[in-house]
């Protein structure tokens, strides 16, 4: 239990970094901040890739869902645009678009989710198992909270 908790302690923090150098518009709207929800690309504006020139303009939009199963309550921690922390009650699911801009089309974005504990039929505690599913593909699962690490994570290229 220790162990598993310290472990999903230290992957939280490690997204929490990682997350750090992301983009944020300063609006403070969340899933909205750099990464508008049906917004087109502006490589689309410019025939034969100018926006593209030097790393800046806008990418292809991604569909990203991140989902959590199991039942009862738990804390989950998120990466999609921005870091964010909840309270839920599973299952969980959210879907959000990212669109990747600038340097991110060429070194990625770092999309991830790391569960809370779930009681097991056993009654023990582990990870829940979850997934992430990026333009229809699932790209992430954490064999049902079984996989050596606790959490999905994906680099949307």
């Amino acid at each position: 239990m220790r162990k598993t908790v310290t472990g999903v302690a230290l992957v939280a923090a490690l997204a929490l970094l990682t997350g750090c150098g992301s983009s944020d518009d300063g609006g403070g709207s969340g899933e909205k901040s750099g990464k508008k929800e049906g917004s087109s690309s502006g490589a689309a504006a410019k025939p034969g890739g100018d926006a593209d020139a030097g790393g800046s303009g806008k990418g292809a939009a991604h569909q990203v869902t991140l989902e959590v199963g199991g039942q009862g309550k738990t804390q989950i921690m998120y990466v999609s645009d921005t870091n964010h922390m909840e309270q839920v009650t599973l299952p969980w699911k959210k879907t959000f678009e990212i669109t990747l801009e600038g340097a991110e089309k060429k070194v990625g974005h770092v999309v991830s989710v790391v569960p809370g504990s779930v009681q097991g039929g056993d009654g023990m505690l582990s990870a829940a198992p979850c997934t992430i599913t990026v333009d229809g593909d699932k790209v992430s699962d954490n064999d049902g909270g079984k996989a050596k690490k606790p959490m999905c994570e994906h680099m949307l290229k």
